[in-house]
């Protein structure tokens, strides 16, 4: 099975060397000196990477032929992709591998449909899941855990209890001078009952 692993990005500095967007959960396992990658487009590759190292918090990699900066910057946005054995699991139960996250529905807890996931972008801080709701539109939802209740593969979904605002625009926004407002009518017509009795 063919897992897209990382998206090359610009060069950095003069010996040959460029950034690379992080597309898989495991990095060092994939992208690790002498892997072997076929690309997107086909005809860049294959490649073979020769050293790797964290810079500024983004991967850097030198592949095997690439010697210069315009070597580098002729990579640039080409795919690199990985052979992953589908049967294959990450060693973590709680870890998953993205392509078998891609195409789970999303739901609430109480069952109400949101989208699929169609997009894992891994970021620095989190990953994100990108979820095209039945009307074509996108929202983000964070994989974490206060708002990822569960991943059932089996059932190929994932259940989310999303804050308020999230999904929808109608984010439950009641400043405390409401709240105090609607407590002193409360208050004022619990009295005129009780003056009525």
């Amino acid at each position: 099975m063919e897992l897209v692993v990382a998206r090359i990005g610009r060069a950095h500095g003069i010996k040959g060397e460029v950034t690379v967007e992080v597309r898989t959960d495991e990095p060092e396992l994939r992208l690790g000196p002498g892997a072997v990658l076929r690309t997107e487009p086909a005809s860049a590759g294959p490649l073979t990477i020769e050293t790797g190292r964290v810079h500024s918090g983004r991967l850097m990699l030198r592949f095997a032929g690439v010697k210069d900066r315009t070597a580098a910057e002729n990579l640039r946005n080409i795919l690199l992709i990985a052979d992953v054995d589908p049967s294959e699991l990450p060693a973590e139960p709680d870890e998953y591998y993205d392509h078998q996250l891609m195409d789970l529905d999303v739901v609430l807890e109480d069952g109400t449909e949101i989208g699929r996931i169609t997009e894992i972008s891994h970021l620095p801080s989190q990953d994100l899941f990108i979820v095209e709701r039945p009307d074509g539109t996108e929202v983000m939802i964070p994989f974490v855990e206060e708002i990822v209740a569960e991943i059932d593969l089996e059932e190929q979904r994932c259940v989310i209890t999303p804050p308020p605002g999230l999904i929808d625009d109608r984010a439950v926004v009641a400043s405390s001078r409401e709240a105090e407002g609607e407590a002193e009518t409360e208050r004022e017509t619990e009295a005129k009952g009780e003056g009525d009795a």
